[in-house]
């Protein structure tokens, strides 16, 4: 493979919500953590897990399973939380998705990615940027900026910034975000 061909191939993180695989832009993926304990936050969507402490700062957590519409599922050992960064107003968001487990980085070329089928996708089309395979497996790939609306953004902020402002803060000054669409 040439220099040229090697700049256009994008590497993927993989995990899993149930039986399907999903992967990530290792751009956006900061970590992978062991499940940890994790603080809720009331008044907050179902999706909303609550916050984790990392490394003294709040993050938010999200159920990726609730927030790409999926039941619950049990927390295991092999559950993770993906810490991930998202662009939102000019600055950099950092929260965590927690994922069933998590499989491994893949490579994959541009080319070889497909796009999102129109019909009977169990994840909505907006957030899949296309499908890719591995052996015979489909891995759907999301786009982790458009899973979140810009309101739903600007809350996970704020409820860090309130969780990082101490016990003092009442959680009815948590500003909760409108529920899924």
């Amino acid at each position: 493979m040439n220099d040229e061909a090697l700049k256009d191939i994008n590497q993927f993180l993989t995990f899993t919500l149930g039986k399907e695989i999903f992967a990530l832009d290792i751009g956006t993926v900061r970590e992978v953590l062991e499940l940890t304990s994790i603080t809720k936050i009331p008044r907050t969507p179902e999706f909303m897990r609550g916050v984790i402490n990392l490394r003294g700062h709040a993050v938010p957590v999200v159920d990726m399973r609730r927030k790409l519409g999926m039941s619950q599922g049990e927390d295991t050992v092999d559950t993770c939380i993906i810490i991930v960064e998202i662009e939102f107003d000019g600055e950099f968001t950092v929260m965590g998705a927690l994922v069933d487990s998590v499989r491994e980085v893949f490579e994959m070329a541009p080319d070889a990615i497909e796009a999102a089928p129109k019909m009977g996708a169990a994840v909505n089309a907006e957030y899949i940027k296309g499908m890719g395979r591995q052996n015979d497996q489909f891995i759907i790939i999301l786009d982790i900026s458009k899973i979140f609306s810009a309101e739903e953004l600007s809350a996970v902020k704020e409820m860090a910034g309130a969780q990082a402002a101490g016990p003092d803060v009442a959680p009815e000054e948590v500003v909760a975000a409108p529920a899924p669409a």
